[in-house]
């Protein structure tokens, strides 16, 4: 079993994870994501933006940041709209370099999610942005997972961190929260005409129990640490004794 779960979370995992949002109920978070993300990317601005995966192969997602270069990187194998092949926990790129990432569900398939968050760190430039994804253990996606507990399948193999603990990972790393959203509210059922039945829960959800959505978004930004210099404070001593006395310019003077 632990093979097994190695390889979902591994180089795999981004095969696995685009043939899974092909399926009814993939495709409709993926639409509620790309909604929700895109939004938040379109911030995205500088030289350079990196993807970290490529969950969903039509969601296009970077295609809204102004940024001048564009880069989606792969950890698995060939595949259409990779642009880089990498491993996430090593990233190719120089330090202080990169003015945004985007990261979806990349912390939940990652082999050590501490550090593909390093790197991240890392390779951002001060007051670069991150945008990420994940899928939130409180809520129904995660009782669900529970009930599953054993199962070796996309999406219910992966780690399913919350919200709030990817935050604190953040601050520990010197990042400022900017946002955090849920959404996709609905239990995890394939079948399709049982989810539009239950498409008033996305309202209900949002208005009365906002942080139990099944899928949350982050953004984040890298606080550059300046560290400001401690001056001396200047006093001019008193004179406890008389000294000889001093010449003065009138003194000087003839």
């Amino acid at each position: 079993m632990r093979e097994i779960r190695q390889l979902n979370l591994g180089s795999c995992r981004q095969k696995q994870l685009q043939t899974w949002f092909d399926s009814d109920l993939g495709r409709l978070l993926a639409e509620q994501e790309a909604a929700c993300l895109k939004s938040r990317i379109a911030t995205l601005f500088g030289y350079h933006v990196v993807q970290l995966g490529l969950p969903c192969k039509d969601q296009g997602l970077l295609a809204v940041s102004p940024a001048r270069n564009h880069v989606v990187m792969g950890d698995g194998g060939d595949g259409p709209g990779i642009d880089l092949h990498a491993n996430c926990h090593n990233l190719p790129f120089a330090s202080d370099s990169v003015d945004g990432m985007v990261l979806p569900h990349t912390l939940d398939y990652a082999l050590d999610p501490h550090q593909v968050l390093r790197e991240v760190e890392r390779v951002l430039i001060p007051e670069g942005k991150v945008v990420l994804c994940g899928f939130n253990p409180w809520s129904q996606w995660g009782l669900w997972r529970l009930l599953r507990l054993r199962s070796s399948m996309i999406p219910w193999c992966g780690h399913f961190f919350s919200g709030k603990r990817v935050q604190d990972w953040f601050s520990l790393l010197g990042f400022e929260l900017e946002e955090m959203v849920y959404l996709h509210y609905r239990p995890p059922v394939s079948n399709q005409p049982i989810m539009q039945r239950l498409a008033f829960m996305e309202g209900v959800g949002e208005r009365i129990y906002p942080m139990f959505g099944g899928v949350y978004v982050i953004l984040a930004v890298k606080r550059e640490v300046t560290l400001t210099p401690l001056r001396s404070k200047w006093r001019i001593k008193k004179r406890v004794m008389p000294t000889a006395a001093e010449p003065t310019t009138r003194n000087g003077i003839k």
